[in-house]
C-alpha cells in the first residue's frame, strides 16, 4: 500500500471538540475542529453537554472536511476514530458515526488511542519538516495526561513514567481557578507569566519515584500560598498576578523537565519529542529548544496539532492502514 494514494477520514470526539480530518497518505487535506464554549462558565468540561454537542455538530464538521479536502466520501478509504481515553459520551458519538460510515461505504475501520495520535502527529508531512528518527522520547502533556514514552516504532510504545495523580494541565487549569483566571487558564498563566518574575515565589518540586510524576501536592501548595497571602494582603492576586503565573509555570516545568532528563540519561536516548495541549506553552517549548545545545534532537509539533484534533488521528489510523489494520 505504500505506493498508493489512500485517503483517511479522521474522526475525533475524546472531550470537548469535535474534529474531523482528512488525510491523502501522510498529508493533511483538511482538519476541522469545532470547539464547545458552554463549559467555560462551568469552569470545566460537563460530560453530559460534551456528548449533546458532539451528536450537533458531528454533521458539518464532516460535511466540512470533506468540501475542504475536495473529495466525496466515496473516494474514502478508511474511516478511523479516536477509541479512548476520554469521556465515554463524548467517545461514543465519535465511534458510533465512525462505524455507520465505514460499513455503509463497505471501507475498513481503524481505531486509534487517544494519546498514540499526539505522539504521532509529528509524522504528519508538514511541507517536508524533519520527523524524528526511532527510538524516540515521547512527552505527552495534556489536561489528562503527563507520561513519557519511549517510542521504537509507530506501533511499538512503552510508557516509563506517567502521572500518579492528576496531569499537568489539570494543574495549571487548578492554579489558575485559584487565582481567579477563565477555564481554561493554562494559556492565560503562560501569557501573563511572561512579565512576572519566575522566581518571585518559589513552590515545592513533589516527589515520585523513578521517572513518574505527582501534581497534587503542588496544587495544594498554590492553594495555601493564595489562602496565605490573601488573609495578609487582600488585594495580593491582582497586584502581583503576573509574578504569581510566572513562578507558578516556572515550577511546573522544572518539574517535567527533571524526570525527561532522567529518562534520557537512563535509556541514552537524545531524541525528544512532545505532544499534547500543554506542549503549546511557550516556556515548555523554550525549555525543550534550549536543550538542543546539549546534543538532543527535540521536536515541537505546530500548535494547530497541539490540542485536540482529527488530523493526528489520521496520521496514526495512516500507518496502521499501511499494515493491513482493521477494527
Amino acid at each position: 500500500m505504500d505506493t498508493q494514494i489512500s485517503y483517511i477520514l479522521a474522526i475525533e470526539s475524546s472531550c470537548d471538540d469535535t474534529a474531523c480530518a482528512v488525510l491523502k497518505n501522510d498529508k493533511v487535506l483538511s482538519n476541522v475542529v469545532a470547539g464547545q464554549e458552554i463549559h467555560e462558565k462551568y469552569g470545566g468540561v460537563v460530560p453530559e453537554l460534551a456528548s449533546r454537542a458532539h451528536q450537533s455538530h458531528i454533521v458539518p464538521v464532516i460535511t466540512q472536511a470533506l468540501k475542504q479536502a475536495g473529495i466525496k466520501k466515496e473516494q474514502l478509504n478508511a474511516i478511523s476514530f479516536t477509541r479512548g481515553p476520554g469521556l465515554m459520551g463524548s467517545l461514543l458519538v465519535g465511534t458510533s458515526f465512525a462505524k455507520s460510515l465505514a460499513l455503509a461505504l463497505n471501507i475498513p475501520l481503524i481505531d486509534v488511542h487517544h494519546m498514540h495520535g499526539h505522539i504521532l502527529a509529528h509524522f504528519i508531512d508538514n511541507d517536508g519538516q524533519e520527523k524524528p528518527s526511532f527510538p524516540f522520547l515521547a512527552i505527552t502533556i495534556s489536561g489528562g495526561h503527563t507520561q513519557i514514552v519511549k517510542v521504537a516504532d509507530y506501533h511499538d510504545m512503552e510508557v516509563i513514567g506517567t502521572t500518579q495523580d492528576d496531569a499537568i494541565g489539570e494543574a495549571f487549569d487548578k492554579s489558575g481557578k485559584l487565582l481567579g483566571l477563565g477555564y481554561p487558564a493554562g494559556p492565560q498563566i503562560d501569557k501573563l507569566a511572561t512579565s512576572g518574575d519566575p522566581l518571585k515565589f518559589p513552590f515545592p518540586i513533589p516527589k515520585a519515584p523513578d521517572l513518574n510524576y505527582s501534581f497534587s501536592g503542588f496544587k495544594t501548595a498554590v492553594l495555601y500560598f493564595v489562602q496565605r497571602e490573601v488573609k495578609k494582603q487582600p488585594d495580593f492576586i491582582t497586584n502581583n498576578l503576573n509574578d504569581i503565573c510566572a513562578s507558578i509555570q516556572h515550577t511546573l516545568i522544572k518539574i517535567l523537565f527533571q524526570k525527561i532528563e532522567k529518562a534520557v540519561q537512563q535509556t541514552g536516548i537524545k531524541t525528544v519529542a512532545i505532544g499534547g495541549g500543554v506542549s503549546a506553552n511557550s516556556g515548555i517549548r523554550s525549555q525543550l529548544n534550549s536543550y538542543k545545545e546539549k546534543g538532543w534532537n527535540v521536536f515541537i509539533p505546530p500548535f494547530e496539532y497541539t490540542t485536540d484534533n482529527a488530523a493526528m488521528i489520521g496520521i496514526s489510523a495512516y500507518h496502521k492502514y499501511k499494515k493491513g489494520y482493521s477494527a
